[in-house]
């Protein structure tokens, strides 16, 4: 009978098998750091997705309840089709960009105030990596509220969520959610408090959205007023979305005509991208360079501003004598 190995022999051989000391195991992109931040970033909203999935769709759907009732009486028409089924898309995209950039600003700036920023930073991702993984965390959720908000609207009489161009809603869908996303981002790092965070949502993203065209077309608009809407980015995130479900909007009624804006807005994220790179980038250089400067005039003052006895004389505090 061949002899059995023994439990320990057995324990050793399945042991997982470490590179030698001194080989690098990341290499260009820290893949399992940047899932798990990702996974950390979707797990946390899931864990209280009746406040940040649920709850927003809810409130979306009771806007559209109010605005239909009030301005969508009398089997009004806006662009060839019901009032509900036109302010339906709007919705749905203004409630994923929302939901977007409180995600991506809460989660850098609760670390700062709440003294769990190290959570981010300690880990060994690059800053690239970091923005990455906070971003993709920040649209899925934006895709987990259009989803239910999408699902409640279905069985809102007179709403229609036929899709006629899916390219469109699934673009526009990410690049406005995206977008909003590097700005939650941006806001976090500047913001030192939550009322920071709260202006800028009160003052600029939610004017910005409310008066983007969600609820009408800017062809009601005096033409001074359009020239401001069409300066306005979600503006064209709005209605590239509607495009995509009714196939017309307020920036053209076939591809060739939506494709510039959908080109533009993905320049736009484009460059958002590469500012929120670099403010995360040169913070740190500076940081370092700033630490350097306070060792060396650290070591001057110990050698008594002469630097040819660094190092010879203690650092002593000289008292002022009382009377």
């Amino acid at each position: 009978m061949a002899e059995q190995p023994r439990t320990g022999e057995l324990a050793t051989t399945a042991r997982r098998s470490f590179p030698p000391q001194g080989q690098p195991t990341i290499h260009r992109v820290n893949w399992i750091g940047l899932k798990s931040l990702y996974l950390k970033e979707v797990r946390r909203f899931l864990k209280v997705q009746t406040q940040t999935i649920w709850a927003p769709a809810a409130t979306t759907l009771l806007q559209l309840v109010i605005f239909t009732l009030a301005l969508g009486r009398g089997g009004r028409e806006v662009l060839g089709v019901p009032f509900a089924t036109f302010v339906a898309p709007g919705l749905i995209v203004m409630g994923m960009m929302q939901n977007a950039f409180q995600n991506s600003s809460f989660a850098f700036l609760s670390g700062k105030m709440q003294g769990t920023i190290v959570d981010y930073l300690m880990p060994p991702l690059s800053e690239g990596e970091l923005m990455l993984g906070m971003c993709a965390g920040a649209v899925s959720r934006a895709v987990a509220v259009g989803c239910a908000l999408a699902l409640l609207m279905l069985f809102y009489p007179g709403v229609s969520l036929a899709v006629a161009h899916p390219w469109a809603v699934i673009w526009f869908g990410l690049m406005g959610a995206l977008f909003l996303s590097f700005v939650g981002l941006l806001t976090s790092i500047w913001a030192e408090k939550f009322d920071h965070n709260a202006a800028i949502t009160n003052f600029i993203i939610m004017p910005l959205t409310m008066l983007s065209g969600t609820f009408y077309v800017i062809d009601n608009l005096a033409p001074a007023f359009q020239v401001i809407s069409r300066a306005n980015p979600i503006f064209y995130v709005i209605s590239g979305f509607r495009f995509g479900f009714l196939g017309r909007s307020d920036i053209g009624s076939d591809n060739f005509a939506v494709m510039h804006g959908a080109l533009g807005l993905g320049t736009l994220n484009l460059v958002l991208g590469v500012v929120t790179f670099l403010l995360l980038v040169v913070p740190a250089q500076v940081s370092q360079v700033t630490d350097a400067a306070l060792v060396v005039l650290l070591v001057l003052l110990r050698a008594g501003h002469d630097p040819d006895q660094i190092g010879r004389r203690p650092f002593t505090i000289e008292r002022p004598q009382t009377r």
